[in-house]
């Protein structure tokens, strides 16, 4: 195992050291608790609140000793499906079509759109956002208040939704339209976005559920697709946009769950305040260390991985992931989208892997 590189603690974000969560896949929850991953379970409120009542029943009966399922006993207005990895409803406000299925995520169809103006007031107006909106006026006119938030993805992953594989032909062929395109999807998010914040007080949440174990509520920008364009396209057409939030949207995250997280480095060094990285399995966590000392670090681990590990190479892969990030409390971990096939002992043992890190860095930090 990687020793780990204690510092004094330090985190704007955290309240200890590493804190850890997990996601299931809708398939999970299908099989374990009958979930149907309709349109009413995302939009009808009624259907809202039961729902996110018996997948927190669920992860209390399974997992209660590692801390989740805390909510099990009350009925919330959550607006958004937190417990999943589900990004689709920008997409749908600016004219993608939205499948459902029993045992999957929402799916967003690609538009295919020639076009590429991006009309903000349209997005605000458009049937998606009003179902959306009915959502939670009903719940506030029953609870008093709301809570959660919903997915809403990124700029790029938003445009690639709109426009499809052309849109890397674009880059080259239509560079002033697609930049004019992207700031029209950064509008549509920003208004997006502040609603939620203002109505919950959150707005990432459903981006990854390890957000609720910090103090502060993170502003994290999804970068899903940049792991398919070049570091050159991400400075001349995005990173602008990541600087911006980073100044306006206090603490600022970037969400990146592809392999490769490291070959930005030198690029998210420039962001003034990155105070939040989760990054994909597979990420050079020490390279992203040297060119981002004073981020939290999110390290996902692979969901795939996970079912064919053992107990002890679980634990082994966590010690040495955390030993690379040099600093427990600017180091969370989680997994994402574990389906079926995963038995729960090897989901309890990323919890005591975490655990036994996090007592001997409270330990070593008060001798």
């Amino acid at each position: 195992m990687v020793a780990i590189v204690l510092t004094k603690p330090k985190s704007p974000l955290g309240k200890g050291p590493l804190p850890v969560d997990v996601v299931f896949h809708p398939s999970w929850w299908h099989r374990a608790a009958g979930i149907i991953f309709d349109e009413d379970f995302f939009y009808h409120p009624a259907k809202r609140v039961e729902s996110e009542r018996l997948m927190e029943q669920v992860l209390h009966e399974r997992f209660g000793d590692c801390g989740l399922g805390g909510d099990h006993e009350s009925d919330r207005p959550v607006i958004g499906a937190v417990h999943l990895a589900a990004g689709y409803i920008v997409s749908e406000m600016l004219g993608c079509e939205v499948s459902y299925a029993a045992d999957a995520a929402p799916q967003v169809h690609c538009a295919q759109r020639e076009e590429l103006s991006i009309d903000p007031d349209e997005a605000s107006s458009s049937p998606a956002w009003k179902r959306f909106e009915n959502l939670a006026d009903s719940l506030k006119k029953r609870f008093g208040y709301l809570s959660g938030d919903i997915n809403w993805g990124g700029i790029l992953n938003t445009a690639i939704d709109l426009r499809g594989q052309e849109l890397f032909l674009d880059m080259t062929d239509r560079p002033g339209e697609l930049k004019t395109c992207f700031s029209g999807i950064a509008s549509v998010i920003e208004a997006f976005t502040r609603r939620i914040e203002a109505a919950t007080g959150t707005s990432s949440i459903s981006v990854n559920r390890n957000l609720v174990n910090l103090d502060a509520a993170v502003f994290l920008h999804s970068e899903c697709s940049h792991t398919m364009i070049s570091v050159a396209d991400y400075e001349d057409y995005l990173l602008g946009y990541d600087i911006a939030w980073s100044g306006s949207h206090r603490p600022f995250g970037i969400h990146f769950c592809g392999k490769d997280p490291h070959r930005f480095a030198d690029s998210f060094a420039k962001i003034p305040r990155l105070d939040f990285l989760d990054l994909g399995w597979g990420g050079d966590v020490a390279a992203l260390r040297k060119s981002l000392p004073d981020t939290f670090f999110n390290i996902r681990l692979d969901p795939v991985q996970i079912g064919a590990w053992s107990t002890d190479e679980i634990a082994r892969t966590i010690g040495t992931l955390v030993g690379e990030s040099a600093n427990p409390w600017l180091t969370g971990l989680c997994c994402i989208n574990m389906d079926e096939k995963v038995p729960d002992e090897k989901v309890r043992a990323i919890f005591q892997a975490v655990f036994e890190l996090r007592q001997r860095a409270w330990r070593d930090s008060a001798a």
